[in-house]
């Protein structure tokens, strides 16, 4: 097999593996109000399998990508792999809340290996700056890809199936995805050799996180100054000091604070944070007002969806030709005011509203959002010495997976609070001059009604200011310059 040959394999084996993660977060969202029926539980305690999810997830982001670049991306590509189905099949047999959120976390474990393990492969595979933009461009794609496919694969199978076949379906994609990489990746490390792996980081970072979003999950049931939410106040804190004092003297850290001094690498970080705050914690909510307040079914909302992801497929090649063209933090800065456009269309929903009323606000969000994509992850692999390529994708990661937990955690809170509050201003401002039982029950419905669907746009408000400072970041902190061999990255 010719060398170019082998490389686009390798492109094509990374994207599936990053699809079959992607897909699996696309599908479980869509069967969440299935799940919350069968379970008889609440959407609050439904949101955390998701949280859950990110949570292990970005725990076990920076040891993974630490792994690849030790003993190689290989070994721990395969590893997730193996591991992932394993946990897919365990999640289709979950029996309760408890039980899918333990085989759930197995998923996340091992999903954990794939975004910091597959951007080092193709650094390390795709050397010349503009063919790595392009490879990352089309890596970049594979999320949208999923989306489509999700609600395609992801509705029939819930609506015909139940939600357990949304897991079972990870184990013949997962196998295809296992045999292609054992087949053409080849095997690489970093040029620095660890001598003594970063344990201690790894385990102060991991109970920092899990404090820190669980204290985000269950802050509104216990208070925010209860006494429960002051211990993981308390613990945040002491094992946020901890972590930073064993990472900044430690040879050969989980995450390394040197690339903090690069100015680009912030913002990238910045904006990763903000947008992926605004935009999960947005749309993890909209697949439950549609079949709750449209009455679509399962197929019906992944169909709905199915806009989002070719925009984002259309979007991310435009992005990623135009790298070398144009300053990355202007094509940030657009593509990310875009998306907040998007989410701003949103607050025109109510019951009353039509497919092409969340057709065109999805699209609108889902083209800013690929649009950038890969802008924002060049910057990153551009940003750092090829050897630590591993090291500082799983940063960007780590990142993306804490903003997907703040965003979920405070939306899924701001949208309880304004229910509560819009009810008691709706109900002062409100007279019903009856003493029929089914009227005042119908008025007390409807009052409910309109107090749920205005707390969804507040939602949408916030997301959109929250996205729109995003896009003023990234021009300030995106600084870098152009030069024939790729980017340069100013250090500050």
């Amino acid at each position: 097999m010719k060398r170019d040959d082998a490389r686009w394999l390798i492109l094509l084996t990374v994207i599936i593996g990053t699809f079959l993660g992607r897909l699996d977060q696309t599908i479980v969202n869509l069967a969440l109000p299935k799940i919350i029926q069968d379970f008889s539980i609440t959407v609050s305690q439904a949101g955390w399998i998701a949280t859950a999810y990110i949570l292990a997830n970005a725990v076990f982001v920076p040891v993974w990508g630490k792994l690849g670049d030790t003993i190689g991306r290989k070994k721990v590509y395969i590893w997730g792999f193996l591991i992932f189905i394993f946990g897919s099949v365990l999640a289709g047999l979950a029996w309760d809340l408890n039980s899918m959120l333990l085989f759930r976390i197995i998923q996340a474990i091992a999903g954990s290996a794939d975004y910091p393990t597959a951007m080092a492969i193709l650094a390390v595979t795709f050397r010349e700056a503009k063919e790595r933009a392009e490879a990352l461009g089309l890596w970049s794609a594979s999320f949208a890809a999923a989306s489509v496919f999700g609600p395609l694969i992801g509705g029939p199978l819930i609506d015909m199936f139940g939600w357990r076949s949304v897991f079972l379906i990870n184990l013949p994609v997962g196998l295809l995805g296992l045999a292609m990489a054992l087949v053409f990746i080849r095997e690489s490390v970093s040029e620095k050799k660890t001598v003594k792996f970063d344990w201690w980081g790894a385990i102060t970072l991991g109970i920092t996180l899990s404090a820190l979003v669980l204290v985000l999950d269950k802050g509104m049931d216990w208070g925010w100054l209860s006494n429960e939410a002051l211990a993981c106040y308390s613990i945040v804190l002491l094992f946020a000091y901890i972590f930073y004092r064993i990472d900044s003297t430690h040879p050969e850290p989980i995450v390394d604070f040197k690339f903090f001094r690069i100015s680009a690498f912030n913002g990238a970080l910045i904006n990763n944070f903000i947008v992926f705050m605004g935009m999960m914690g947005g749309l993890f909510l909209l697949p439950v007002f549609v079949q709750t307040y449209l009455g679509l079914d399962a197929t019906e909302t992944g169909f709905l969806f199915m806009p989002m992801a070719f925009c984002m497929m259309i979007a991310a090649p435009l992005g990623s030709s135009l790298i070398g063209k144009v300053e990355p933090r202007y094509v940030i800065f657009a593509s990310t005011a875009v998306a907040a456009l998007g989410i701003f269309l949103f607050i025109g929903l109510d019951a009353r509203s039509t497919t092409l009323d969340l057709v065109l606000p999805i699209s609108v969000m889902a083209f800013g959002m690929g649009f950038g994509m890969a802008q924002r992850t060049t910057i990153i692999a551009s940003a750092v010495p090829a050897e630590e390529i591993g090291i500082a994708s799983s940063v960007l990661a780590l990142f993306r997976n804490i903003a997907g937990a703040f965003g979920i955690a405070l939306f899924a809170t701001l949208l309880n609070e304004s229910v509560k509050n819009n009810i008691l201003a709706i109900a002062q401002n409100s007279q019903i001059y009856t003493g029929n039982a089914l009227a005042q029950a119908q008025f007390v419905t409807l009052m409910t009604l309109k107090a749920q669907i205005l707390a969804y746009h507040t939602v949408f408000i916030v997301a959109t200011v929250i996205v729109l400072f995003g896009a003023v970041i990234a021009i300030f902190t995106l600084k870098v310059k152009e030069r024939k061999s790729g980017v340069e990255v100013f250090m500050e």
